[in-house]
């Protein structure tokens, strides 16, 4: 145990039990007070965790140019919170739902140029739609923006010119597509993290008594754009996205990570592909092929943990360290960190402390629906473990040289 490395991150009257000799520490490590992020950060997603927790560890573990990996980066909380620390982003998703949505944010455009691609796009000319059932989401001359809008983007990536303000747009219409208020293309729906099916959406505007109402699409992505980029811009060029299992991602070195801070699907509980079909639909993907792991069983789930740990015990540098964060589910029957540290037997990686993070309530708790919202508290549960000092790195399968997938 390196009791200097907790000692830096336990929180002031943080309780410290030992279980099974590695170190329980629970208590506020980041406040309430520290809870407003960068405005980039605000695009939905399903389970993410908040930019404070690799924020955290970011700042306390690494130091500025080291390379800071995600290999379930989701919405990119993890490699956005790198770059705008001074940090090397490194990440990866199986979806490649994620990288769209994470990408642009990396390198993100200036608003003037925003603005001047919608006012190119021939928005007069998109006059007709081909999903009728959309109908139950969209305003039709809403809905023909949006799939002219659609056919713009996919045209513009099939000629090889799409280019990084391309992408941005893409990206904001993506995260605007549904939602439950104005800001949002959609009539009333549920929020824009999980899009119901068209049945389901006919049930909530008959229940509500509803019409989907015209929106002004390309001034909705504007209006958005603007929100997302007034903190300021975020230029990570040495950034590197790729869509591949995480437990397979040959074309990262080894040695090369300085941290990962990542947070995999917890069993089957959040169910990806039917919560982004129409965000697929949107981006030209097949949500029915997406290959996203969904374990069923703890023993399943923990040999998937396995793998993904001899994975990052391969990129980890030694002394680096791991953040993995999961949760309590089955209304905390299994408590999945213990799975992580049996999952971790084995492997040169040190378990160091399971940090459990308390706070008072918010709503982003609900985002599971899972054991830790009760009792009005928002727990999360990192396992923090160190890569060890040994020959580990060459006797683990070597990578090839960095590859940058193509980000648009």
């Amino acid at each position: 145990m390196n009791s200097a490395v907790l000692t830096q991150l336990a929180p002031p009257g943080a309780e410290t039990t030992l279980v099974g000799g590695v170190p329980r520490i629970t208590g506020e490590f980041w406040t309430a007070r520290q809870r407003q992020a960068m405005r980039l950060h605000e695009v939905s997603y399903r389970a993410c965790f908040k930019p404070q927790l690799p924020a955290f560890f970011i700042e306390r573990l690494t130091k500025p140019g080291d390379a800071v990996y995600d290999p379930f980066m989701g919405r990119g909380t993890t490699p956005i919170e790198a770059a705008r620390l001074g940090r090397t982003p490194l990440g990866n998703d199986i979806n490649p739902l994620s990288r769209l949505l994470c990408a642009p944010r990396l390198n993100t455009p200036a608003l003037p140029d925003i603005q001047k691609r919608l006012a190119e796009i021939p928005w007069d000319d998109f006059q007709d739609f081909e999903r009728e059932d959309l109908l139950a989401f969209y305003h039709p001359r809403t809905l023909a923006a949006i799939e002219g809008l659609r056919r713009w983007l996919l045209e513009r990536k099939a000629q090889g010119i799409l280019d990084g303000v391309d992408a941005w747009i893409r990206m904001v219409a993506i995260n605007r597509l549904t939602g439950h208020s104005a800001g949002f293309f959609s009539v009333y729906t549920l929020p824009p993290n999980q899009a119901v099916s068209v049945e389901s959406q006919k049930k909530i505007n008959a229940r509500r008594a509803q019409t989907p109402p015209l929106r002004d699409v390309p001034a909705l992505i504007l209006k958005k754009s603007r929100a997302l980029l007034a903190d300021g811009a975020i230029h990570a060029p040495q950034a590197r996205l790729f869509t591949r299992p995480a437990d397979n991602t040959p074309d990262i070195e080894s040695g090369c990570v300085a941290l990962t801070v990542t947070s995999p699907p917890f069993l089957d509980v959040v169910q990806y592909a039917a919560d982004n079909w129409l965000r697929c639909w949107f981006a030209g993907l097949d949500a029915e092929q997406l290959a996203i792991t969904q374990s069923r069983s703890p023993a399943a789930w923990q040999a998937f943990t396995h793998r993904v740990l001899a994975e990052l015990a391969r990129l980890t540098r030694a002394g680096g360290h791991i953040a993995y964060e999961v949760g309590e589910v089955r209304r905390g029957t299994l408590r999945l960190e213990e799975t992580v540290l049996a999952a971790a037997a084995g492997l040169p990686l040190q378990p160091l402390a399971v940090l459990i993070n308390r706070q008072h309530f918010t709503k982003t708790a609900h985002c599971w629906g899972v054991a830790n919202n009760q009792g009005g508290t928002n727990s999360n549960r990192i396992v923090l473990m160190r890569r060890e000092h040994d020959q580990g790195i060459s006797s683990l399968p070597a990578g090839k040289a960095g590859v940058q997938l193509e980000l648009f």
